[in-house]
């Protein structure tokens, strides 16, 4: 039977369900339209480990195979080591019987506790419902919105002192080594150190024929020979210094990379005091606020506290998270995302905050050099032609390569820290070597699968895009890179296998693909990017946030390959700070047209799957209220007194009604929306106003990732008229 899944997930997009869901059940109860939801928070990831709530991340999963998938997934916590703790902390203290997280797994018991966790951590939602891969792009309707009315992206100053900084030797892009396996196998991971040992890393690792499997390491010694430099650098130049990681998706490497930058930017706290804070279990992978969160614990944690502070103040400059706070870009490993964090800092002129609020320049570290050059692209066309107009630039939507967990780069159990120095090596079940590297203790070596059926169905997807909309469709692949040359065999194999005439599509190297993007851009020109998985990320934040200002207004559908369909919403960067500013001042800035987004094509797909036309009734009503939406500007404003996000829920179901009311496709639909149209056109500011009463006390919610359901209910819909005028349709 065709149903819609909505998940329940984390943060400011959770809170929104509670507002938002209520209206989407009593809009698709009319038409016969069924709409589940499944728990897929980290919380509830957690539970699910442990028997303690059902596995609904796994039973998605499942049905994300299959024909009858209708899947609408919004923003996730992909948690990082401190983010895991803390959500361990919270279910404790509501009485959840779970063990604390293993610093260190020495016995059977604790191994199979971190294994549950590690299961949890990182980006583990995505990898399992991406059955297919991303078609992601900006809606016709919110492009021209942003075209008549445009975000400011602020110029760079003369002079400035912006750049990137990474390393371009030594690192993964420089390490990496890539083979295409013939025929169905099972390899295995071995590291052979240099004293004879023959350790396992990873085995039962199952390959398919045409599977592309790549390998890589980054050399811990030059990294921080890297970040000695890039921290002198920043000193000599004045200028802010900022890291910027991955430590959500890349779950195990960029978080041990932030520790290397922790490390180097304190060199000399280390030096001085780095045994006592091991010993208390303070590590630099959490960040600086875990170490003096747990400064306590030491009987001279006022010393230590104080040789920090003077590092602070001693050496370069720092950017701030949060500088009312005394929150640093080095406190939590996922408080900066280099996807959403890059694009903001060039959409600033370049600049950063520094410890009194203050924008300055700044020297953006970005250790590996795979795509760093992007960014530094973007940097340098801004500083010659000037910020980019809004009003008049083209679009770059992105053909993402992403199902059945394709290139998903550090988020997996392939990326190890290497415990002594000997040689790595990727073994086929009869023995022989297919890639192997020599490594050092403390270097950084990880592997990535790419199946062949996600590429083929990824040029396809390119393919029909580009005819869809008559735009070249640029395939962002680097020939001198392992992994990418033998995905462009594999492009130059499959792409005649489609009517291509007529069709610009190319492939550059990424910092080729950027500028060739920028200057169509300029033009007021498309272009497609088609992209890996890693750089799918990147470039969904990139473009988006400098044409529209954010990167949750994008339309993001995957086809799945099985026929379903997953319909993702928004992008959940900013939806910590949306959820500070709630509880305290009963405040939600979050903006849902993602979710408006997502559910049109939702609805389509559930009125294919079903034989129902009330639900495509539901999509095109569905589709033009959002015009009116945006054309009306009903999305959240930025301070108290103005509409939030469950005003614009409530706008968002007036239009929708009114549009139900109106149409002429389903005359029992229509009548049965036009009481509630004319309810809720005539009630207009009774219920805004009853939603913007409540605005400026604090809320309590009852945790931050397991909230109190009762509490949150009660504060996300504070309107009577409105809950009465749902409940009588």
């Amino acid at each position: 039977m065709a149903k819609i899944i909505y998940t329940h997930t984390d943060e400011a997009p959770l809170l929104a369900t509670y507002s938002f869901l209520p209206i989407v059940e009593a809009f698709a109860g009319k038409a016969g339209v069924e709409v589940e939801t499944r728990d897929i928070s980290v919380a509830a990831r957690i539970l699910a480990q442990f028997g303690l709530a059902d596995d609904a991340l796994t039973e998605l999963g499942e049905l994300a195979k299959t024909p009858e998938a209708n899947i609408i997934k919004l923003p996730n916590i992909s948690a990082s080591i401190p983010q895991l703790k803390a959500a361990i902390k919270e279910l404790q203290a509501q009485g959840f019987d779970i063990p604390d997280y293993p610093e260190s797994a020495d016995t059977d018991a604790e191994r199979e506790i971190r294994a549950k966790y590690d299961k949890v951590k990182g980006s583990a939602v995505n990898p399992v419902l991406r059955e297919g891969n991303s078609d992601r792009r900006a809606p016709g309707s919110v492009k021209n919105y942003a075209k008549t009315h445009p975000h400011t992206n602020k110029p760079f100053t003369d002079g400035s002192k912006t750049n990137v900084a990474t390393m371009g030797a030594n690192d993964f892009a420089s390490n990496e080594k890539s083979v295409t396996v013939a025929g169905d196998d099972t390899l295995s991971i071995v590291l052979e150190t240099a004293a004879g040992e023959s350790i396992v890393l990873k085995d039962g690792l199952k390959v398919l024929a045409g599977e592309i499997v790549d390998s890589t390491k980054m050399s811990a010694a030059h990294l921080q020979a890297f970040l000695r430099n890039a921290v002198a650098e920043a000193k000599a130049k004045d200028v802010l210094f900022s890291v910027h990681l991955k430590a959500t998706m890349m779950k195990v490497s960029d978080p041990i990379i932030f520790g290397h930058v922790v490390k180097a930017f304190f060199a000399d706290v280390f030096a001085t005091y780095g045994d006592d804070l091991a010993a208390a279990g303070l590590s630099a992978n959490d960040g600086l606020g875990s170490i003096l969160a747990g400064l306590d614990k030491l009987a001279n944690g006022a010393e230590i506290k104080a040789a920090f502070d003077a590092a602070l103040a001693n050496g370069p400059r720092l950017s701030y998270v949060n500088s009312d706070k005394g929150i640093t870009n080095l406190h939590v490993p996922s408080d900066v995302i280099v996807d959403a964090s890059m694009p903001a800092l060039i959409r600033n002129g370049g600049r950063l905050w520094g410890v009194d609020g203050a924008e300055d320049d700044t020297l953006a570290v970005i250790p590996d050099s795979s795509y760093a050059g992007v960014f530094q692209a973007v940097i340098e066309d801004v500083k010659a032609n000037g910020p980019l107009n809004p009003a008049t630039i083209g679009t770059v939507p992105n053909v993402g390569l992403m199902a059945q967990a394709a290139e998903e780069y550090g988020s997996h159990d392939k990326t190890f820290e290497i415990a002594q120095a000997g040689t790595v090596r990727i073994l086929a079940s009869n023995g022989d070597v297919l890639i192997e590297h020599d490594v050092e203790a403390g270097d950084i070596w990880r592997a990535c699968q790419t199946k062949d059926i996600p590429v083929q169905d990824w040029v396809k997807l390119a393919v029909t895009r580009a005819r869809a909309s008559q735009t070249p469709a640029i395939f962002w692949l680097n020939e001198s890179r392992a992994h990418d040359a033998e995905l462009i065999k594999k492009i130059n194999a499959y792409l005649p296998e489609h009517d291509t005439e007529g069709l610009e599509i190319q492939i550059l190297s990424p910092e080729l693909a950027t500028r060739y993007s920028l200057q169509r851009m300029r033009n007021g020109e498309d272009t497609i990017s088609v992209t890996g998985n890693v750089l799918r990320d990147y470039n969904t934040d990139l473009f988006p946030i400098l044409e529209l200002g954010t990167s949750a207004k994008m339309l993001s559908v995957v086809p799945l390959i099985a026929g379903g369909g997953l319909f993702e919403t928004g992008a959940g960067g900013s939806a910590p700070k949306h959820v500070e500013q709630l509880v305290d001042e009963n405040y939600l800035r979050w903006d849902s047209l993602g979710e408006f987004f997502a559910l049109v094509p939702s609805l389509e797909k559930y009125a294919e799957q079903s034989g129902k036309a009330g639900a495509q009734v539901l999509a095109d009503t569905l589709d033009r209220a959002t015009g009116t939406f945006l054309n009306e500007d009903r999305s959240p404003g930025r301070k108290l007194g103005t509409t939030d996000n469950r005003g614009s829920h409530f706008y968002l179901a007036l239009y929708w009604a009114e549009e139900l009311a109106q149409q002429s496709e389903d005359a029992a639909l229509a009548e049965a929306f036009a009481p509630l149209a004319k309810q809720l056109r005539e009630n207009e500011e009774k219920i805004a106003g009853e939603l913007i009463a409540v605005q400026g006390a604090p809320a309590e919610i009852g945790g931050y990732y397991r909230p109190d359901a009762d509490k949150v209910a009660a504060i996300m819909r504070p309107s009577a008229t409105f809950n009465a005028a749902l409940e009588a349709l």
